[in-house]
């Protein structure tokens, strides 16, 4: 038979063992139940419309065995107009119109508890994701984990559907029709068509199993030429700068290719498949119908039985036809959902404590690092033992060459990352010891790369405060002095920023971020940068917008033009992870020291 649905998941060369699998495949199936069993009566009420479907089914073959033997009349008999059709044809049409109807009420009943159970545990997913770390997500291929998410979610709808609805009711129907035929008959019927029933199953499950390491490969060269394909397109401006389309289509061919030649062994294989299981149905076909005719001539069985012998075996044979279908999907199906459960089961990094609450005392907030370590990488450390203070209400800038480490304590604050040593305070509270969430609603941050959301600008402006009314976003805008260029467009608030704001220039987007961070009026303020793509001009109007915004809020400004920190309280220059000088813009100066160099530096590049 035709298997269908050969896209499938990617596999990793080192798949485990038959074993193995089968055990991971139980453990999914448990994990998914009680998510379905969140909608019971609807099981139970699907199951019985199951039950009530195949018995109707299985009365079909016995009623027409009565109606054919009821064709006994003599020509011209008035019984033969009454009896025949008023009674067993519309018996008949009955028992066929209930087989249909108690499915589709089977169903409509179990739509909600299949949906409901793929949007649970997709949203779970989407959470999960969010809260994972930022190492997970600088380390993830989109390509290949989108492409996860989307399998695992229609394997949930294909898995019940198949499982439980296929599986499930051939088996009732089996074992209904071979009660019948053992009942009514010799139990030769019964035997033949179990040996032929064990031996289809034995072949599929056997063959389907050995080509299944064609489809792992199929899966995974599909996977890697979507990852390929969507990493090309998001770096769509760098393929133009190096004039690499070609380069580019070449990379994507070859993975189409390799994705080609595994396709073609699993088609092969398929067709294999397909040839021995036809032949297994047709022999037990010819098995059955030789007894059952050798019973006609013996005058054991009427011809009533013979049709209805054969109407059994086309009925048990239909579903058999797409078991290789039936089991290959839901194979694919457990591992598509396991590929999403292994998704929601990645340990999450940076975790809140146990009975951890929210931060606290936010009207002043103090912001300190004392004597912090950290290393992305433990064979490279990042910050070694840094210390300063930001009292609240003032503004401290962090200055220094490029890796220095000032991005960093941007990222620690947020806790995108624990440190390994030391600790982070605000308002006297640690930040592990208290909710992420909380941690982050109280900082808003201007960062060095700015990216949006593919959507209006009014939509990313409002991003900061997501309740915010039409009235306070072009408010927000005005201070980030991009009104004027938003108002000048065909669509105004409502016009596209494209991809990642690629539609914007670098100022525009920063601009946008600027907005979005005063429209969230936090207590902390972060800028990373924040002017590092405006001209000399826009920058001196928003750095005034900046440092108005930040009166009376605790500022840690991250800068490389010293120009943008003179105004503040406290400058400190860092240099390979340590704070080397620390003092107000004049104090650094008069030290003579890197800062006065560097000031002296900037300064000469900005006369030349």
């Amino acid at each position: 038979m035709r298997q269908r649905g050969e896209s499938g998941p990617p596999h990793s060369p080192s798949s485990p063992p038959s074993a193995q699998r089968s055990r991971t495949d139980w453990l999914t199936l448990q994990r998914l139940l009680p998510y379905l069993w969140q909608y019971k009566w609807r099981v139970v009420a699907a199951i019985a419309f199951m039950v009530a479907a195949k018995l109707a089914n299985v009365g079909v073959p016995l009623l027409l065995k009565t109606l054919v033997d009821a064709m006994s009349f003599k020509p011209g008999d008035p019984a033969a107009m009454l009896v025949v059709p008023v009674g067993l044809l519309v018996a008949y049409g009955a028992l066929r119109l209930s087989t249909s109807v108690f499915n589709e009420l089977r169903e409509l009943v179990f739509a909600k508890a299949t949906q409901g159970a793929a949007r649970s545990i997709a949203l779970q997913t989407f959470e999960h994701l969010h809260a994972l770390s930022l190492r997970f997500h600088l380390e993830r291929q989109t390509g290949g984990m989108t492409r996860d998410i989307e399998r695992g979610v229609r394997g949930i709808e294909s898995l019940i559907s198949f499982s439980l609805f296929n599986v499930f009711a051939t088996l009732i129907e089996v074992i209904l029709v071979l009660s019948v035929l053992a009942v009514k008959f010799d139990a030769w019927f019964a035997w033949i068509t179990l040996t032929a029933l064990v031996l289809y199953i034995v072949y599929t499950v056997l063959v389907t199993e050995w080509r299944t390491k064609f489809r792992r490969e199929a899966n995974e060269f599909d996977s890697a030429a979507h990852t390929k394909a969507v990493d090309s397109l998001l770096n769509y401006e760098t393929v133009k700068y190096f004039n690499n389309e070609g380069f580019e289509a070449r990379r994507y061919d070859e993975s189409l290719e390799r994705l080609r030649r595994a396709r073609l062994k699993s088609q092969t294989t398929l067709s294999m498949l397909n040839a021995g299981q036809q032949l297994i149905i047709a022999v037990g076909l010819v098995a059955m119908l030789w007894r059952a005719t050798q019973g006609v001539v013996d005058g054991r069985l009427t011809l009533g039985d013979l049709v209805m012998i054969n109407a059994f075996m086309i009925q048990l044979y239909i579903p058999l036809n797409f078991l290789g279908v039936i089991y290959r999907e839901i194979k694919q199906s457990l591992t598509d959902l396991d590929k999403m459960f292994v998704l929601m089961d990645k340990e999450r990094e940076v975790a809140d404590a146990p009975g951890a609450q929210p931060l606290q005392g936010l009207a002043q907030p103090t912001v300190r690092f004392e004597n912090v370590h950290f290393a992305y990488d433990p064979a490279r450390p990042i910050l070694q033992g840094v210390s300063f203070e930001i009292p609240a209400g003032k503004t401290v800038a962090v200055v220094g060459p490029s890796g220095s480490g000032k991005s960093t304590l941007a990222r620690l604050l947020f806790r995108f990352y624990d440190i390994q040593q030391g600790r982070i305070t605000i308002a006297g509270q640690e930040i592990r010891s208290v909710t992420q969430a909380s941690v982050r609603q109280a900082i808003g941050i201007v960062p060095q790369d700015t990216v949006l959301f593919n959507d209006t600008v009014a939509y990313n402006i409002a991003y900061g405060r997501t309740g915010a009314t039409q009235q306070e976003v072009e408010a927000a805008a005005r201070a980030a002095r991009i009104h004027d260029f938003i108002a000048a467009t065909p669509k105004g608030y409502d016009t596209m920023v494209g991809e990642r704001g690629l539609k914007l220039s670098g100022g525009e987007k920063q601009r946008v971020a600027i907005a979005r961070t005063l429209l969230k009026n936090p207590p902390i303020l972060i800028f990373d940068e924040a002017t590092s793509a405006l001209d000399s001009a826009n920058e001196r109007a928003i750095q005034a917008e900046l440092q108005s915004a930040a009166q009376n809020k605790t500022t840690l400004l991250i800068a490389h033009r010293l120009s943008t920190v003179v105004d503040a309280h406290e400058i400190l220059v860092m240099d390979a992870g340590r704070i080397i000088e620390r003092g107000t813009h004049a104090q650094l100066l008069a030290q003579g020291g890197r800062y006065a160099s560097m000031w002296a530096l900037q300064q000469s590049d900005g006369a030349a």
